[in-house]
């Protein structure tokens, strides 16, 4: 298992952990160990459920339990977890959310099933490479989020969960469609005049969807009345090249010179060690609910490109800002055998979490 670093430290690498391990043995045998707890490996099962798809237990769970009961067990997965004690942790509301991770990840005592996840693929356009990135989320932690581009959106999507939002959802949408002048540093710091900034895009993007339905609409109603069907071919064909363009104009514009960045007053940041310069600034919306997954709305938010390894998202609405870094280790056979596999894989990732 790779966990992320201890929180708030995005930029420090990976931490490894063995689950499980099998021992080949003559006549087509093997032997399976359970590593999870700390009496040392035990008797454990695997299965085979489907194609990229199998399934670990522990026959001997009772290795995982320790002499001082949960509240040593708690203590223990703590330091290992996020590298402090309880009393280092004095917001309550963390206390809390971290009680409920540990509740919520224990009671399966590696008794879990693994499902195969693809690497996004590359194109020459993308604004950066996609991958998989480390991103503080508040009193959660650090999760892992998988950011992959599609034409002119960019998608987040958790690889690791949290007791608001599940592995799997979409955590961030980027609009490449729409860029954002940030205004200079000095106003920057006015989280007002952002919010006014993002709210104008906001109800930009909403009256060109607005249009678009309408013209699909128009469309179709064009289709049903036309004897021939080269009216409405023609007009497919000029809304495909009035798109070709706009996507050109997109790609031209998305690597201007660097400019200064400070978050405004007011909005929170786990880590502020955040580069104070960034590259370009896109709308965007963040995806938000209560616990359990209760009420999901997606919220306006900036994503902010920082350089080819970092990338920052504020939270409008949280007046919270998430920092994510590159996990630069190499996975191996993990590239997705095609763009259709791996666009497969994100819908079905989704509604296993749903």
């Amino acid at each position: 298992m790779y966990l992320p670093p201890h929180d708030p430290h995005v930029d420090d690498p990976m931490r490894f952990k063995p689950l499980f391990r099998i021992h080949l043995m003559e006549r087509k045998c093997a032997t399976v160990e359970c590593m999870y707890g700390h009496k040392g490996p035990h008797n454990g099962h695997i299965q085979i459920v489907k194609k990229d798809e199998f399934s670990t237990k522990c026959n001997q769970t009772d290795h995982h339990r320790m002499s001082g009961g949960r509240q040593e067990e708690f203590r223990t997965w703590l330091r290992e977890e996020w590298g402090r004690t309880l009393e280092d942790i004095f917001h309550e509301h963390m206390q809390e959310l971290i009680l409920m991770k540990f509740i919520y990840t224990s009671q399966y005592d590696n008794c879990l099933t693994y499902r195969r996840i693809y690497l996004p693929p590359s194109s020459p356009d993308d604004l950066i490479q996609p991958g998989l990135f480390k991103g503080t989320y508040g009193s959660h932690g650090l999760e892992i989020v998988m950011l992959s581009f599609h034409g002119k959106k960019a998608k987040g999507t958790k690889i690791t969960g949290d007791p608001n939002i599940p592995a799997g959802q979409q955590t961030v949408e980027i609009d490449l469609a729409h860029p954002l002048q940030l205004p200079d540093i000095e106003n920057l710091r006015d989280f007002s005049e952002l919010s006014r900034i993002v709210l104008e895009v906001q109800e930009q993007v909403r009256r060109e969807e607005q249009e678009r339905e309408q013209r699909q609409e128009d469309e179709e109603h064009s289709q049903q009345a036309a004897s021939q069907p080269a009216s409405p071919l023609g007009g497919e064909g000029a809304e495909g090249e009035e798109t070709a363009a706009g996507a050109e104009g997109t790609a031209q514009d998305k690597a201007p010179a660097s400019q200064p960045f400070v978050l405004p007053m007011g909005v929170i940041s786990r880590n502020e060690d955040y580069p104070r310069t960034c590259r370009i600034c896109f709308y965007g919306t963040g995806l938000i609910a209560g616990h359990g997954f209760t009420s999901p709305e997606r919220t306006p938010g900036v994503f902010v490109l920082f350089d080819d390894d970092r990338f920052g998202f504020i939270w409008l609405e949280l007046k919270s800002f998430s920092l994510y870094s590159r996990i630069k280790v190499s996975f191996q056979n993990a590239q997705a055998p095609s763009r259709e596999a791996f666009d497969e894989m994100l819908k079905n990732i989704q509604s296993l979490a749903t």
